[in-house]
């Protein structure tokens, strides 16, 4: 298990993973996601590249488990949904 926390800074968005997920195992993810900071919503995306950059993409929240094949070839990132503040956040994966 692996405990990830950061702040999500005036950009909106934060970068978990540096490079795209590559996977070929048939394995399952256990991920919670917390946002920390009232007064804002955060969103937990896996997508492209281009669908950070744009700040789109499809995003999944809260407890998620998943089959790590979904994963492969996207990144993983939090963006902002409502407020303007810095917003901190944990993930933890399992």
């Amino acid at each position: 298990m692996i405990t990830i926390t950061g702040t999500v800074g005036s950009s909106g968005k934060y970068l978990v993973t540096g490079l795209p997920v590559d996977t070929t195992a048939n394995a399952v993810l256990k991920m919670a996601f917390e946002n920390n900071t009232s007064g804002t919503n955060l969103a937990l995306f896996a997508g492209t590249t281009a669908n950070f950059e744009s700040g789109s993409g499809p995003g999944f929240r809260f407890l998620t488990i998943i089959d790590t094949q979904q994963l492969s070839g996207k990144i993983i990132f939090v963006r902002r949904e409502v407020g303007s503040t810095n917003s901190q956040f944990t993930l933890t994966v399992d």
